[in-house]
């Protein structure tokens, strides 16, 4: 067993380049409810993106959308924007039911794209969409702003430092209380935890122990017909386990923590977004810390700086999040899924305008 390094005096800044920096592309928005409001105020606020076009199956809403942001073109019709010729990269914002045929819409129509999380309903579907890109020479991602993140950066140089010693255990959570009437209460958008908070814990154990070996899992249900929280073992081949936990009846921690046998990484809630990271020697010692301004949903640009480089560069992934991490992150999905006896609703093959709903 090789010598983990010495402990370090202090932790690494991240090597996320200045979101100003990144080359301008113009960006077309599908949907237009919550996180299409925020990743579209963000990257307004911190970059020189511009946005040219949104699209609605209501065409009030994208208008109201667009003036409310300064957008020059909206569209009443995903059809018509992914068609414009002043769009060079497609923002799926829509419900999770819906992104399957929208991102297959937008790469059919020759237009880089990047998906809100989760990527597609299962693993089968996103396997769909990273094979259509790659046939057409798109750049496609996840929009999982977590891993675009600085703080995420300086995880990502701790793990790689080895200074944690070989990693045991991930502790993940992510509770929130919804009042009733909120879409994640609705099961024919594939409600309940798991595709939304859920996509938190899961996406950091199997991007920290890979995919794994036997999955664990129990669930609960929620009076509105969806599943209500799940709890889940994820053992790697080597036999390293992650316990995540995701719920929609409380409010919990949403607090993080990797454990080596040299040293813990612990995230203080919520642990997705902007924070501070701790790091303490295995049996005590002084913890080294690392802060940033909690700026929460004003971080989504960042993903969005990186998917304009990457399109200028000619990449067609993200090494930040690529495809493959998401479909494995997916097929963890599909296991708890299996686990808990949690079905979705069925999608059609082929996109079809009366299905698709108008935005989250």
């Amino acid at each position: 067993m090789p010598t983990p390094p010495a402990f370090p005096t202090a932790l690494p800044a991240p090597r996320t380049p200045d979101p100003m920096s990144a080359p301008v592309l113009r960006w077309g928005v599908l949907g237009t409810g919550w996180i299409a409001e925020r990743f579209v105020s963000s990257v307004q606020n911190h970059t020189r993106q511009r946005f040219t076009a949104v699209a609605s199956r209501d065409a009030g809403r994208a208008k109201e959308f667009a003036d409310r942001h300064g957008i020059p073109g909206s569209y009443g019709s995903y059809e018509e924007l992914v068609a414009a010729a002043d769009v060079d990269v497609v923002y799926v914002a829509t419900e999770h039911t819906a992104h399957l045929a929208c991102a297959r819409l937008a790469l059919e129509a020759g237009k880089h794209t990047l998906v809100e999380k989760p990527l597609a309903l299962d693993a089968a579907q996103a396997t769909e969409l990273a094979q259509l890109a790659s046939a057409r020479g798109l750049f496609c991602a996840e929009a999982l702003w977590t891993f675009f993140l600085p703080r995420f950066d300086v995880v990502r140089q701790i793990l790689d430092s080895g200074v944690l010693g070989d990693l045991h255990t991930v502790l993940a959570d992510h509770g929130e209380h919804f009042a009733p009437g909120h879409r994640i209460l609705r099961a024919d958008l594939a409600g309940g935890p798991l595709l939304d908070l859920g996509t938190y814990p899961v996406s950091l154990a199997t991007w920290v122990l890979g995919e794994p070996a036997e999955v664990l899992a129990t669930g609960q249900p929620h009076p509105a017909g969806v599943n209500g929280q799940i709890s889940a073992v994820l053992r790697a081949p080597a036999g390293n386990q992650a316990v995540v936990h995701t719920t929609l009846f409380s409010d919990t921690p949403t607090t993080a923590t990797i454990a080596g046998g040299h040293a813990t990484l612990t995230l203080p809630g919520p642990f997705y977004q902007p924070g501070d990271i701790h790091l303490t020697p295995s049996g005590g010692g002084t913890t080294l810390t690392y802060s940033e301004p909690h700026t929460a949903h004003e971080g989504l640009h960042f993903e969005a700086a990186e998917v304009a480089r990457c399109v200028t560069e000619g990449s067609r992934e993200t090494r930040l999040r690529p495809l493959e991490a998401s479909i494995t992150t997916l097929r963890a999905m599909d296991a708890i899924r299996t686990a808990c006896g949690i079905e979705f609703p069925d999608q059609p093959d082929a996109y079809a305008q009366s299905v698709i709903p108008t935005g989250l």
